[in-house]
């Protein structure tokens, strides 16, 4: 498969793992602090294990840097929909222009004019 696709496909599904293992606690105030790390650790241990490889895949055909923010574009994509689908919290101008920003900046690290 190729590396840049097979490496942005781990990259984003590593980001819904970490998304739910950062967030998914919120809804379950209920449950002890401590049943709700280790749920938390469990579901980052799956996504250690996409993340991990994703960056040593695209890592033999892209930089570091370009990595970290494809996979930031990817962190903040999933908590958008998250937020408003799991969590029901509203959507606001600020959040869109700050998701348009990210993206702007994924574009000039990954596909941008500047050498």
């Amino acid at each position: 498969m190729n590396p840049y696709v097979s490496s942005i496909a781990l990259l984003g599904a590593s980001s819904v793992f970490m998304t739910i293992a950062w967030y998914a606690h919120l809804k379950f105030k209920h449950l002890p602090i401590w049943q709700m790390i280790l749920f938390s650790w469990l579901i980052a241990f799956l996504e250690y294990c996409l993340q991990v490889p994703g960056n040593r895949i695209g890592h033999s055909v892209m930089s570091a840097a370009k990595l970290r923010i494809i996979a930031e574009f990817f962190t903040l994509a999933a908590f958008v929909v998250f937020s408003i689908v799991y969590l029901k919290e509203p959507m606001s101008i600020n959040y869109l222009i700050s998701f348009a920003l990210v993206l702007l900046a994924v574009y000039f690290a990954v596909l941008g004019p500047f050498p």
